[in-house]
């Protein structure tokens, strides 16, 4: 069969669709489409089977498929997958009259429910298929196997709790969240979700998804503002760290200035967002020198308290950017510990606390682990035979900083420097 005729009779026919009643058309056309995407299937069966597809040099059908039809290996699978259920189905084939999507909720019930199953029900699903779209379809479909087997909605419970994960990762444009949710716990954030994303009134234009984000906010907002108990008089907040120039020149609205503003966990933002946080945000000024009086003069009580005061850890947060001190520890829940421990004399001061996650913390008190304030605000550490940690990591992490801090500076410079109006195109 020359394919070019064959091309040219369909074209002929869907111009032929072009005049009439655009209703009757639509249908017609829905009609031939599931017509054609049947034939689809049957040969590309039919070259399967007889392995045609080594004709024209194709070592497997998905290459064939990819070369002469640009269909993708996924979209080649499914297509056969269509076929092999369509053969275990005669009347499902037979009949004819179902499309693509529902050939595929049938061979998710071959595959989950059982091919005898199936079969036997085939005639009442038959029904369902001609009269639902896809989606409504495999609702039902799903039925049948809970009834089948009612066991199953158990133990899918259960399994969803062991793959419960939630994660949340900077990227360069924001954060990327990524997860899987047990059945409760996705039912409560689906139930609150669709209570605060609903349409404020008619005139609401923001499309479904910009409203399940501003519900999300809306929520993590109000739970941060009142409903999160403090940790050490800290209650969980976000913290961003800048420079005072950096702060008065975002607030003045001049643009970039000095070091761009660090958002706890996510990196360097920018002069518009650091004004817009500070706008709906307290300030807790933090001072690091100025000559000769430093934070720790000030905050320093000695042996006066045991436990780190709440300006004392906001100091040590700060100071270290919210992570662990320990080499190459990345965690940013902070406990503080005393260099010297206060029951050997240690004192409440800055120099002498440093901030620690809980499972490093762990193994300084398991002595797996040594601190050890080296008289300049820094510290060092080493492990249970008194052996210096390895530092690359955090050297290299701080030379990559200093690079990125440079380049940041001098593109602010050439920026500076750039004429305002951009030159004329001749």
């Amino acid at each position: 069969m020359d394919s070019g005729t064959v091309a040219a009779t369909l074209r002929g026919a869907a111009d032929a669709l072009t005049r009439g009643d655009d209703r009757e058309v639509l249908v017609a056309i829905q009609a031939a489409q599931d017509a054609l995407d049947a034939a689809k299937v049957h040969h590309l069966a039919a070259v399967q089977r007889t392995a045609g597809f080594e004709l024209d040099g194709a070592s497997a059908m998905s290459t064939w498929a990819r070369t002469h039809l640009r269909l993708p290996a996924q979209t080649t699978r499914k297509l056969l997958a269509a076929d092999s259920t369509l053969r275990d189905l005669p009347e499902a084939a037979e009949a004819g009259r179902i499309r693509a999507d529902h050939v595929a909720v049938f061979t998710y019930g071959i595959r989950h429910i059982g091919r005898s199953v199936v079969r036997e029900a085939q005639s009442w699903l038959l029904d369902v298929a001609v009269t639902h779209e896809p989606v409504e379809f495999r609702r039902v479909m799903q039925q049948l196997r809970e009834a089948v087997f009612p066991e199953s909605l158990d133990q899918a419970w259960a399994d969803g709790m062991e793959k419960e994960d939630l994660q949340v990762n900077p990227v360069p444009m924001g954060w990327h969240v990524n997860g899987f949710l047990s059945t409760v716990t996705g039912a409560k954030l689906r139930a609150v979700l669709d209570s605060i994303a609903a349409p404020t009134d008619a005139e609401d234009r923001r499309t479904g998804a910009e409203r399940r984000v501003d519900a999300l906010d809306t929520l993590v907002s109000k739970v941060l503002e009142s409903g999160l108990p403090s940790d050490k008089g800290i209650r969980p907040h976000l913290s961003v760290i800048a420079d005072a120039d950096t702060l008065a020149a975002a607030r003045a609205g001049a643009g970039p200035a000095g070091t761009p503003a660090q958002l706890a966990g996510f990196g360097s933002i920018g002069p518009q967002l650091l004004s817009y946080l500070g706008c709906i945000s307290d300030l807790t000024a933090i001072m690091t020198t100025t000559g000769d009086l430093t934070q720790a003069r000030v905050l320093n009580v000695g042996r006066t308290r045991r436990l780190a005061t709440l300006q004392q850890r906001r100091a040590i947060i700060a100071r270290q950017d919210g992570v662990c001190a320990a080499p190459g520890c990345a965690n940013t829940h902070l406990e503080i510990h005393h260099a010297t421990w206060w029951e050997n004399g240690g004192r409440t001061d800055l120099d002498q606390m440093v901030g620690l996650c809980t499972r490093c913390h762990h193994l300084v008190h398991r002595n797996l682990l040594r601190v050890a304030a080296n008289g300049t605000g820094q510290f060092d550490f080493t492990d249970h035979d008194h052996r210096p940690l390895h530092r690359a990591y955090r050297q290299r992490v701080a030379a990559h900083r200093e690079t990125a801090r440079i380049r940041r500076t001098l593109a602010t410079i050439n920026t500076r420097r750039a004429p305002r109006n951009p030159p004329l195109r001749v």
